[in-house]
């Protein structure tokens, strides 16, 4: 198993400083990490930094609350592209997906993956405010809208990953498509569990650490 290549190595504070996401993405380079997932304003900088390297640039679209409006967060994800992201993380409308409205969340992933021109798009669910049944469905949504991935959290909910969410997930998506666990993921035998559930990627903020953990262990 090649840990590096599940983390997406994420800042996401509120605080990040530049000297903050430049740490970061050295760190990425070191560690060959899948990706750096940043605030979109860093999205410019994070891209020069990690310019001939295999690690991708990642950054959150209507991060963290997924209330703004789907042309707002389309325009985004455009901007995003523009500035150089190579994946993008939208978070859906949570209100919707309570109110069982999946042709809104649905329509919105569409706008999403379309202004991001072919960029991988990983659909955030904020797991910790649905229901098994929401999640499933709006899964299901993302599968309709062609997103490549569905995602457990923003690490800014009442909650992170669990177990069973990324399960139910995996079920209810094609095999074409992939679950991402981010949110209280911080050590190795925290990510051993979520990729047996089934994720292929994790966000963490922890990846320094879980993939040293991982090198004692191969030693």
């Amino acid at each position: 198993m090649n840990i590096n290549k599940l983390i997406d190595h994420t800042l996401l504070k509120a605080y990040a400083t530049t000297s903050d996401i430049k740490k970061i993405c050295d760190e990425a380079k070191k560690y060959d990490f899948a990706s750096v997932c940043c605030n979109p304003c860093y999205v410019s900088a994070v891209s020069h930094e990690l310019k001939d390297t295999t690690v991708k640039t990642c950054t959150v679209i209507g991060f963290p609350l997924g209330a703004n409006t789907i042309e707002v967060k389309a325009f985004e994800a455009k901007d995003a592209v523009k500035n150089g992201a190579d994946e993008i993380d939208m978070v859906i409308n949570i209100g919707k997906a309570k109110e069982h409205d999946y042709n809104y969340i649905e329509n919105e992933i569409k706008e999403v993956v379309k202004a991001s021109s072919g960029r991988l798009v990983k659909v955030i669910l904020e797991t910790c405010y649905l229901t098994s049944e929401e999640i499933m469905e709006c899964s299901k949504a993302s599968a309709r809208a062609k997103a490549n991935f569905v995602k457990t959290s923003t690490g800014f909910g009442s909650d992170g990953a669990k177990i069973n969410d990324v399960k139910i997930m995996k079920a209810s998506i094609p095999a074409n498509m992939e679950v991402k666990a981010s949110g209280g993921v911080k050590t190795l035998s925290d990510v051993k569990a979520f990729v047996e559930a089934g994720a292929t990627r994790i966000g963490a903020s922890s990846g320094v650490n879980i993939i040293e953990e991982y090198n004692k262990e191969v030693k």
